[in-house]
């Protein structure tokens, strides 16, 4: 089991196909480092093996170390998810002395002036700087670059951009639309020939660098013909924690109304991941109805993305519209069929016009 550790939802840039909610208002009552703690006490508990720290910026957060330390002393893997903006020689020392495993830095593009402009800020010097602190001090390196029609031509560049970075691990993932991404969606959307070109070059690249970097793709599902499997699961193997100490089956859970959402201040996790509604209400199968009840994919993508169901047809337990045999389907050709009408906006215009507020 994993769990998804969403320190704070502050963070200094603006991407445009960001994730998490438009409005952090709810959010800015951030968990202490007691009760993070305590948190991390329940989860290893409960059977968690890895933490992945994230946010927004989880740098931004002063006890990062002393939560490192107590995942460390719990015996748990823990994964610094950041921008890379903060990370100093200092500051990763400390981080690697208190017992962090893992870090991954997102990158917006390969060249600087591209990948500022996606960013809202000059930020990508100082995520290269911080990519060779990390292979400096030994650390296991991913980066991560989110693919959209404003950058997906370049990911033959972004993978050499890894390689020079001696980085371990790239995941190369199409935007999920959610938050400023679904905001955003139609300057994100890449289009068919877009995704038909890049392929090749990933799995050419896969195969080629395999014995040097693992290179991992996640597919752009409203043109893949496939919807994406929910969380693996719904309440089967992660689950995130918001900056609140709300409990989520995933980070984009909480759009979901009527879900029944606890905290974990209030109820240990254990009560939340078993008996909660918020948890139980898509969990199995049985709560699907045609065409994914009769479908032989049903433990293989599990009816689909519930978020993603509720974004585009107002129901959360309806087929993902991205499945061809939803009844919905249409809305999603729809999208796909407008985007690739639009011209792709240029990587500037994408951080300007498109940028969170």
């Amino acid at each position: 089991m994993g769990m998804l550790a969403e320190l704070t939802y502050r963070c200094p840039l603006r991407c445009a196909y960001c994730s998490n909610p438009l409005s952090h208002g709810p959010h800015t009552d951030e968990l202490t480092l007691a009760q993070w703690c305590r948190v991390l006490d329940d989860a290893r508990s409960l059977g968690v093996l890895q933490v992945h720290l994230s946010g927004g910026e989880p740098l931004l957060r002063a006890d990062l170390p002393a939560i490192v330390a107590h995942a460390h002393g719990l015996g748990l893997y823990t994964s610094l998810i950041t921008g890379g903006q903060a990370l100093t020689r200092a500051r990763l020392a400390t981080l690697a002395a208190a017992g962090l495993d893992h870090i991954q830095i997102s990158v917006q593009d390969a060249e600087a002036l591209h990948a500022d402009a996606i960013a809202g800020r000059p930020a990508h010097r100082r995520k290269l700087a911080a990519a060779a602190l990390v292979k400096e001090s030994g650390l296991p390196l991913t980066l991560n670059a989110v693919l959209h029609r404003a950058n997906i031509e370049h990911t033959g560049a972004l993978i050499e951009l890894a390689l020079r970075l001696r980085a371990d691990r790239l995941e190369l993932a199409n935007a999920q639309y959610y938050g400023s991404a679904l905001l955003n969606r139609p300057a994100l959307l890449p289009t068919r020939e877009q995704l038909d070109a890049v392929e090749p070059v990933v799995k050419d690249a896969q195969e080629r660098h395999a014995d040097r970097m693992k290179i991992v793709y996640v597919v752009a599902d409203h043109l893949d013909g496939a919807p994406k499997p929910c969380m693996h699961g719904w309440g089967r193997r992660q689950f995130t924690v918001a900056p609140d100490g709300d409990v989520l089956p995933c980070p984009a859970a909480a759009q979901i109304p009527g879900l029944g959402v606890q905290n974990a201040k209030d109820t240990p996790l254990a009560d939340i991941w078993f008996r909660s509604e918020a948890f139980n209400r898509f969990r199995g199968t049985d709560w699907m109805g045609e065409p994914c009840r009769s479908c032989p994919r049903k433990e293989v993508d599990h009816g689909g993305c519930r978020c993603q169901a509720f974004q585009l047809t107002g129901d959360a337990a309806a087929t993902d519209p991205v499945c061809p045999l939803s009844p919905h389907h249409a809305l999603v050709t729809d999208i796909v069929r407008a985007a690739a009408t639009r011209p792709a906006p240029a990587a500037d215009q994408v951080g300007r016009r498109y940028g969170r507020a």
